[in-house]
């Protein structure tokens, strides 16, 4: 009676190897897949762009994703999201142009600003307004204090960012403790990563390499087809083996 219960198990696929393998398989999956939620959630915050000043890299509205970061991982070419009590009291988003020991400049040539004396290159800027609307109308020359950060957004002609607080204490730059996080990805309606403007590539400090977040989004659907599959395994094995079990009966 064992015998014959365990050839039939094997016959339509719910006993043997197959089973086990599924099993592990799903276990697996489960894990990958809330793993790669909970391992997200940690990392990264949701942060919903209030204003068009960093068009065209963000619209207003847009959800995007930002990584929990310290001010000491900041670098040039970031776009952060930082909380200054000077500025206002809601988290910003704005791009950091200058650190601390940097001279930042407007206006060179073209309308454009200046990086250690040198013209900064700037494609993410919104030029639909020409080069002088691509700086700005203020004009400045700003000696960034060490542990400090110089901050602009992408629509200069409509960004209220350094520039604006320029007669404040620390000539318009907040402190790297301010920021709380790195944009990563835009999340809705496009999804997208952000990529690292290569203008600073070169100089000290590089620029900033991208979070977890690609590992964490492919820990995530590999977990769900695992689960997808090692579920679907029994099922299909069943159904295999009762095909089998007609075309043997036929063929008596």
């Amino acid at each position: 009676m064992g015998g014959t219960q365990a050839i039939r198990e094997r016959k339509d696929g719910r006993g043997g190897l197959g089973n086990t393998l599924s099993g592990i398989a799903v276990a697996i999956g489960f894990v990958l897949f809330l793993g790669g939620f909970v391992w997200g959630a940690l990392v990264y915050q949701p942060y919903t762009v209030p204003t068009d000043s960093m068009v065209p890299t963000v619209q207003p509205g847009d959800r995007v994703l930002a990584q929990r970061i310290g001010g000491g991982e900041v670098r040039r070419g970031d776009v952060v999201v930082f909380t200054d009590t000077v500025w206002g009291s809601s988290p910003m988003l704005k791009r950091v142009v200058a650190v601390g020991g940097d001279t930042v400049a407007c206006c060179g040539k073209g309308g454009g600003v200046t990086l250690n004396g040198k013209p900064l290159d700037e494609p993410y800027v919104d030029r639909s307004g020409g080069d002088a609307a691509a700086a700005g109308t203020t004009s400045f020359e700003v000696k960034v204090p060490e542990g400090n950060l110089f901050l602009m957004g992408d629509r200069r002609g409509g960004s209220l960012d350094s520039r604006a607080h320029l007669q404040e204490s620390g000539q318009g730059t907040v402190p790297r403790s301010a920021v709380v996080a790195r944009v990563d990805a835009l999340a809705w309606p496009s999804v997208k990563t952000l990529e690292r403007p290569q203008v600073f590539a070169a100089m000290p400090g590089g620029i900033s390499g991208h979070g977890p977040l690609r590992l964490q989004v492919a820990a995530v659907l590999a977990g769900g087809a695992l689960v997808v599959l090692g579920g679907a395994y029994g099922p299909l094995a069943r159904l295999r083996g009762r095909g089998r079990g007609r075309a043997g009966s036929d063929g008596r």
